[in-house]
């Protein structure tokens, strides 16, 4: 179930929620490292490394919902954090990361 921390700038959501806003639009970024997203991702998402979202801000769009994920969370919520700085607004955290994904048999692609 989605939650909103008033002190954070995106809302966590749980797989069933972005797979959900997937198929509404939502983008997603993949902020693992490329050996990572090699090795299995959510099908569709853009790989953008967590080191790099700030200086890559102009790749993500405005006007859509922006689903970060990276392994279990944590980077991933960095990279909101860092999303936020650059004005962007609709933000989500997959809670749990490509690990949850894959463990309630959503697919992958590799």
């Amino acid at each position: 179930m989605a939650t909103k921390d008033p002190r954070e700038p995106f809302t966590r959501i749980d797989v069933k929620e972005a797979d959900d806003m997937m198929k509404d639009g939502a983008e997603v970024v993949d902020v693992r490292e490329p050996h990572e997203y090699t090795a299995g991702h959510v099908p569709g998402a853009k790989l953008i490394p967590v080191n790099s979202v700030y200086a890559r801000r102009e790749e993500l769009p405005r006007d859509k919902n922006l689903i970060f994920v990276c392994a279990v969370g944590q980077r991933s919520a960095l990279a909101c954090e860092m999303a936020a700085a650059a004005g962007l607004t609709r933000l989500y955290n997959l809670e749990g990361g490509t690990d949850a994904w894959i463990k309630s048999g959503m697919p992958a692609e590799r």
